[in-house]
């Protein structure tokens, strides 16, 4: 079962990181969002290649500006 942030659920096996994204209602182009697959970062231009497997544990993370 795959994990997303954490949750069971959330993504399908042999689907992109990209289409996760994009029901997740993340924009592919947002500035400050990384994502993790199994404790490694994908990089921005593999998010439409890279396949999720059925374990995989995936971290979405956006950057936040504090004071």
């Amino acid at each position: 079962m795959i994990r997303v942030n954490g949750q069971a659920g959330g993504a399908n096996a042999g689907e992109s990181v990209s289409a996760l994204l994009a029901r997740l209602r993340v924009a592919a182009d947002s500035r400050g969002v990384a994502v993790a697959v199994d404790g490694e970062v994908v990089p921005r231009s593999a998010w439409d290649s890279f396949i999720l497997s059925e374990t995989a544990s995936v971290e979405v993370l956006g950057a936040m500006q504090g004071g």
